[in-house]
């Protein structure tokens, strides 16, 4: 997910969107010390792609603040 495609979601996309690859992450990690995961990569992308949603509820909270 692209930082462009973040700033298009409203805020309750955002949310649903952040729990769904917070569950997906555990479900990988949970998946890595079991079993040898098919692609290593994806725990760094999810990752990522949480810290975008995040990032972006925080410029939305800060801007209707402010």
């Amino acid at each position: 997910m692209k930082a462009n495609e973040v700033h298009k979601l409203s805020l309750d996309e955002i949310k649903v969107e952040e729990a769904r690859l917070r569950r997906s992450l555990y479900d990988l990690r949970c998946q890595a010390v079991t079993e040898k995961l098919e692609n290593p990569r994806q725990l760094r992308n999810i990752r990522r792609d949480v810290a975008r949603l995040m990032t972006e509820k925080q410029a939305r909270k800060a801007k209707e603040s402010a």
